[in-house]
């Protein structure tokens, strides 16, 4: 469906069952549950899907290793459950959308046998308690088999490594993907649509004022139920409806910094588990090249949060410490900072003591609330809020939850190692085949089609495998409206490499123009605001190449 058909929809003065505000991984997942359940559900998202931590997180899907110590040393069955809960969601989010998602192992330097003992118990119980779904058994290697699986490694003083394996996947195009599944069945999910306000009657909310962000067009839904999923703004919504409501988030900064794909193997990732100052690091490759990173670090919500040259300089620090190359600004190709809604939680002092578990609130006028989690916990967390929902609102639910075992766009006909039928149908070279399957699943196809449709069939930059097709195809089949909706999510070349990025920010520009009927000063302003937000992640120029 697009977007003025979308539009329609929620023009259309009907009265819906649930309007979701919020178009991250919480609240898609919300949209596909409900309208999997038979409901008559809207959301919308005042930017575009993704456009805020979800699409800045580690690219990892985990249960939450050092969790399981916490609950195993404070004998904490809240945090206990909350592994339990994550191990098996990864396992579904991995089976569920296997063209965006797959297993990835992870290595942890020891510094002695006594703590390889304790650290590879804890990673065997975190194997089994993942039960059917589980990746694979950790394993512990010697030191010099830990150095020649990870040759760029420094492991001065360490003992020997243990392995480990968790999840990987391409989050903004995961949320993109579950807003589409939702609308493909009769949801009516829209990005670039702000609420304004809340309504009411009687004292109960009853649906909220909305705005167009690309037309300024207002307007009123009708909704039995409203349910907030605004992740780390999810307390600003809250005061919208009552101005006297207390917080109940704390809100963490994740930072990372992309490097070149060589400084680490491509099939193997670094787990720190902790830092003298108490974070947890990792060091991952994805897209070809390598993310390095960490989080909890206290910050306060805002809509674009930008890593500080003291952020990029604290992680370049711990690279040369757990490397053996240099490793400089200069290495950096792309930064970017990304929040964590944490449950607040009286008595803990920092963000790191704080669990990533889930709360539904529901205020006196009947606003639903959903928020802390993570994203591999998305699927439950939005199984909880409809089951909630249909509680408080009434709606009688007519199916159960389906999204257990739920194929998502791309993956009903995604057969693993496909993509080299693919390069043979399309005369394509095999690389270019597997990264579209990844993205696309078994839409790669339709892309490659319109590939030849349009005689788009040159990469957008000659080192990246982007088509110059799926930026049209972004834009006619996955709502992108801005460059930087292309650049940063549909094609995440913005978290890759900032400075390639904003090289193909014209062309990306002119192809939307195309597309969308933009004029060519409208073309000039999104090529000029893509570039104004990506060299705003890296310091103006101070790093990334610019």
């Amino acid at each position: 469906m697009n977007r003025k058909d979308l539009l329609a929809r929620l023009k259309a003065g009907k009265e819906f069952d649930l309007l979701v505000v919020g178009g991250g991984a919480t609240g898609c997942g919300v949209a596909l549950d409900a309208a999997t359940r038979g409901l008559d559900v809207a959301l919308v998202e005042r930017s575009d899907f993704a456009s805020g931590t979800s699409s800045k997180s580690t690219k990892l899907v985990h249960g939450g290793v050092r969790y399981l110590e916490k609950a195993i040393k404070k004998l904490d069955r809240e945090q206990f459950m909350l592994v339990v809960e994550g191990l098996h969601e990864r396992g579904r989010l991995l089976r569920n959308a296997p063209h965006l998602a797959h297993s990835v192992r992870l290595l942890t330097p020891v510094n002695s046998f006594l703590e390889a003992a304790y650290v590879y118990c804890g990673l065997v119980l975190y194997d089994l308690l993942a039960g059917r779904l589980g990746l694979g058994r950790s394993s512990v290697v010697t030191r010099k088999r830990a150095k020649e699986l990870f040759p760029t490694l420094s492991l001065t003083g360490c003992k020997a490594g243990i392995i480990y394996s968790d999840g990987q996947f391409n989050d903004a195009r995961m949320a993109v993907t579950l807003a589409r599944t939702a609308n493909a069945h009769g949801a009516a999910c829209l990005n670039h649509v702000e609420v304004t306000g809340l309504v009411r009657e009687a004292g109960k909310v009853c649906g909220a004022a909305l705005r167009d962000g690309l037309s300024g067009e207002e307007w009123t839904v009708r909704a039995k139920g409203v349910v907030n999923a605004t992740g780390p703004f999810a307390d600003s919504l809250r005061r919208m409806d009552d101005p006297a409501a207390p917080d109940i988030l704390k809100v963490s900064s994740g930072i990372h910094i992309m490097l070149p794909g060589s400084f680490a193997p491509e099939n193997l990732s670094l787990l720190i588990p902790r830092t003298e100052d108490g974070r947890v690091l990792f060091m991952i490759p994805w897209m070809g090249h390598v993310i390095f990173g960490t989080t909890d670090e206290p910050a306060r919500p805002e809509a674009d949060p930008v890593p500080t040259q003291a952020d990029v300089d604290y992680l370049l620090a711990y690279a040369r410490r757990y490397l053996n190359r240099p490793v400089e600004r200069k290495d950096v190709l792309a930064a970017w900072s990304g929040l964590r809604p944490l449950v607040f939680a009286p008595g803990k002092s920092s963000t790191e003591e704080l669990a990533r578990t889930h709360v539904i609130d529901v205020s006196p006028s009947g606003l639903l609330t959903i928020t802390g989690g993570k994203w591999t916990s998305y699927r439950r967390m939005a199984e909880d809020a409809v089951d909630k929902a249909d509680e408080v609102f009434g709606l009688r639910l007519s199916r159960p939850c389906a999204t257990k075992e739920l194929k998502l766009l791309g993956s009903r006909g995604f057969i693993p190692g496909a993509h080299a039928e693919l390069a043979r149908a399309y005369d394509i070279g095999p690389e270019l085949a597997l990264s579209l399957y990844r993205r696309y699943g078994d839409e790669a196809g339709a892309v490659l089609e319109l590939a030849r449709e349009t005689g788009l069939t040159g990469l957008l930059h000659p080192e990246h495998l982007y088509l110059e097709a799926e930026v049209v195809h972004a834009a006619r089949n996955e709502l992108a409206r801005h460059v930087s909706d292309v650049l940063v999510r549909r094609l995440p070349l913005g978290l890759v490499n900032i400075a390639h990025a904003i090289e193909v920010g014209p062309r990306v520009a002119e192809l939307m123009g195309e597309e969308l009927g933009w004029d060519a000063g409208e073309r000039e302003s999104e090529a000029s605001s893509a570039r104004e937000l990506l060299a705003g992640w890296c310091g103006n120029g101070e790093w990334c190449g610019l």
